[in-house]
This record gives structure tokens, sequence and C-alpha cells, in this order.
């Protein structure tokens, strides 16, 4: 689900307040984003509900955010029944209550998730969008807030909308014993399902706790896969930096080598390796850093090492490693 229009940091200087407030003077448009917000908060009622139906309760989900979902629709009931415009201040203000709610429910829904298990299946074509785990501005000063609210509410949004097409057309391809336009759909599939995956990993593998090194079991199995902990960190930053044009730079588990290896992707599912696990991938797709630091990758890449969650990398690797098959 989208958020309003105007969206505000999350923490806010008084330069920030300053242009924001600006910003919706500017608009004109002030009236029509108390129905844009009505509408939003509409939405979250019904999700809040849905929530419900499938047994998700109180216990699972914050109360403070039904308590912040039920005190915001009563205010925007009483600013329509009020009916006279509101002003620039006001509007910043409603922005700002919206952007708040906006992450309680997003850290609800990773706890409405982890309820329903990891094990659960997805229904063809039911794909959604999993909620970052921080703020868009949290992974600041290495990448800025204006490419983490793109890149995951657009560009991620658009991998999952694509998978969940192609499933449904061949679903309907199955049904109707049509299989015309199987290669169109499959390769649709690919490029979209393998852009969700990849990301869903991404943003879990980053945090603004993060950088330094790994520990434990993964530090001990990146030395004996690589030599070294700087080996592979220099191994893995070439390969990101090298990948053409648009790809991937990722860690993987082998469980038929029964060691860590490091893989390009060019786009999603290209020039790659089968029967391997992701462990840590980094997206050195334009999208992933262009507005912040233009065609520079090698200073992006460098600076990625800063935000890496070795915690959950180790978390990966921990599962990946009971996975081993027969070496050859």
């Amino acid at each position: 689900m989208k958020q309003p229009s105007f969206q505000a940091p999350v923490t806010y200087s008084k330069n920030d307040e300053r242009k924001e407030r600006d910003s919706l003077r500017e608009s004109n448009d002030l009236q029509a984003y108390l129905y844009d917000l009505d509408e939003w908060v509409t939405e979250l009622t019904k999700e809040v509900e849905e929530a419900g139906r499938r047994g998700i309760n109180s216990e699972n989900v914050p109360q403070e955010y039904y308590a912040a979902l039920n005190t915001f629709i009563t205010e925007l009931n009483y600013l329509k029944w009020r009916g006279s415009p509101i002003d620039s201040k006001m509007a910043f203000y409603l922005n700002q209550r919206a952007h708040d709610l906006h992450f309680k429910r997003q850290f609800s829904m990773v706890s409405d998730q982890e309820n329903i298990g990891e094990g659960s299946p997805v229904p063809i074509g039911e794909h959604r969008l999993p909620p970052l785990p921080y703020a868009y501005d949290a992974l600041e000063p290495y990448i800025d807030r204006r490419i983490m609210q793109l890149h995951h509410d657009k560009h991620h949004q658009s991998y999952v909308d694509g998978l969940n097409k192609a499933e449904k057309e061949l679903q309907n391809a199955r049904n109707n014993n049509d299989f015309t336009l199987v290669k169109h759909w499959e390769r649709e599939a690919a490029f979209n399902g393998a852009g969700h995956y990849l990301h869903t990993i991404f943003w879990n593998v980053m945090s603004p706790e993060g950088g330094g090194e790994p520990k434990g079991d993964l530090m001990q199995e990146i030395e004996r896969s690589f030599g070294s902990f700087k080996m592979f960190k220099d191994h893995f930053s070439e390969a990101a930096k090298k990948v053409e044009a648009v790809g991937w730079s990722i860690l993987v588990w082998s469980p038929r080598s029964h060691r860590l290896e490091i893989l390009q992707a060019e786009k999603h599912q290209n020039l790659s390796q089968w029967d391997v696990i992701p462990l840590l991938p980094l997206d050195v797709w334009e999208h992933a850093y262009y507005l912040q630091y233009e065609n520079n990758r090698g200073k992006y890449v460098d600076n990625w090492w800063n935000i890496v969650n070795w915690k959950e990398v180790e978390k990966r690797y921990k599962e990946a490693w009971k996975v081993k098959w027969k070496a050859f």
C-alpha cells in the first residue's frame, strides 16, 4: 500500500520543517491532501480487519499502532466535518502523523508475517512487498532516504507486480492448455521473481547498526573459503564493481561444494549459478545508488560495507549450512 502523496522524514530539523511546509504550501492542494489521507487510512483500517480474520491478534501487533490509527481517524473525521480549509501547518502536522503511522504499520506487518510462519505457502499470484525493517533514512549517510523510498516502494513493488502477473498468466495457460506465450511469461517470472527474492534478502542484510566484520562460525567459514576476510571483501567488492551493465554481487552457500562462493548476476537472473543459497546480495543496478553517487559505483560499493548486517548474514548462513548434497 502506498503512503499519502506528501512524505516527510522521520525526524526533522528546522530546515527540514521549513522546506516541507513550503512544499505543502506550494502544492495548492491541501484540502485534497486531507481526503488523500482519509482514503489511505481507510485502507489501513481494512488491513487491520483482515489481520483479525486471519487470527493475527493484538498480542502480535503493537497496541500503539491501534491507538495511533484510531486517533488519526478521529482527527481526520473532525477536520472533514468542520469543512473549513486546512493550512500548511495543519497539513504538515498530518503528514508527520501519517509518516509515523506508516512505520508503525510496517513493524506490525513484520510481527504479522512472523506469526503466520516462514513456511506458509504463497498462493499463486499473491506475493506481497515486504516492509522495510527500518526507516527510509536509517541508512544515511551511506544510502539516502530518496533512494531507499524509490528503490523499495517503486522498483521492488514493480518486481512483485510482475511476478504476480506472470504466475497468473502461467496458471491460465495450464488451465486452458494454451502455451502459446509460455516463453514470454516464463521469462517474466524469472526476471521479476529473482528481483523480488533478491531484494527481500537485500533489505534485511543491511542495518543502521551494521558494519565491521562477521564473527563466529561465519567468519571461520569465510576464512576457510577465501583465505581471509580481506581477501573475501576485496573479491566481493571487485565482483560488484565489475558487473556488466546492471546486476548483483552475491555471497552464496554451495550445498554441492560445501563452501562459500562469490557470484555475479546480470539483471537478476542471468550469468549466475544454480543449486546455491544466497546469503549476502549487493544490488548494483543504477537505481540502487545513482541519485546519490551518480556514476561512481565504486564509492557506493565501498561505503556499503558500513551498513552490512552481519548478524542477519550469519543467521542465513547457519540455516544454509545444514543443506549439503553429495559433493562432485
